[in-house]
């Protein structure tokens, strides 16, 4: 499960980790260390062998499912070739990239959050499938028809013991590959699975519940809660 993350350094510092120094940028974001669904973020993609970085609303539903599914902010990566998320596996893939991500532990009223990323403090390479097609003319009442979903997957043992899901999380260069579009659905989905990056990998503390009131932004959130 993600239902946030810290995206706290600019879109062009993350385009020249991934050496993309020659993106168009589409994006007016700023760095967010508490990013929420229903927000416009910078997703990383290829347009017609183009490189892109564009704002982009997280969340996703279909046009044709309005009325019968939910609005989605995740999709389970043992779904993806189902009828509803295999055509954005083929033509959607993308990349948000990321310092960490959020999830909470504690009853209801006392929910304490964490902080997880990688123990060398790397960014993150978020998988993330997305519609970037044209937008219907309602834009305001549909702007999920054109938005983003993050590509969750089992949680191992070993991680912090929160949530039974978890972002998929991939190597610069790895997540370079997952944009080829020249590999089919199943082949972008086997390659997710051979180089998700591990639980031991990554690393979690706890940080200030001020963090639980979702748009709030302070770059103390982010920081590690004293013993």
């Amino acid at each position: 499960m993600c239902g946030r993350f810290d995206q706290s350094q600019t879109a062009r510092y993350y385009a020249g980790v991934l050496g993309w120094t020659d993106a168009v940028y589409d994006s007016a974001s700023t760095p967010a260390w508490n990013v929420s669904p229903g927000s416009y973020r910078p997703v990383m993609h290829l347009e017609d062998g183009e490189r892109r970085i564009d704002d982009v609303f997280w969340s996703y539903r279909a046009r044709w499912a309005e009325g019968k599914l939910p609005v989605m902010v995740n999709a389970r990566m043992d779904k993806l070739t189902n009828r509803y998320w295999k055509p954005l596996l083929k033509k959607g893939r993308a990349i948000v990239p990321a310092e960490g991500w959020y999830e909470w532990t504690g009853e209801k009223g006392k929910k304490q959050p964490w902080h997880i990323h990688r123990k060398d403090r790397a960014p993150l390479f978020l998988l993330a499938l997305a519609n970037f097609g044209s937008l219907s003319e309602d834009r305001a009442e549909n702007r999920a028809e054109a938005g983003f979903v993050l590509v969750t997957d089992a949680a191992d043992e070993g991680m912090l013991d929160i949530h039974d899901r978890r972002p998929v999380v991939l190597d610069a260069a790895d997540a370079a590959l997952w944009l080829n579009p020249e590999l089919s659905p199943e082949e972008a989905l086997d390659l997710a699975r051979r180089l998700a990056l591990p639980v031991d990998a990554f690393e979690w503390y706890k940080v200030s519940t001020a963090l639980n009131r979702p748009g709030a932004q302070d770059p103390q959130m982010a920081l590690p809660l004293a013993d």
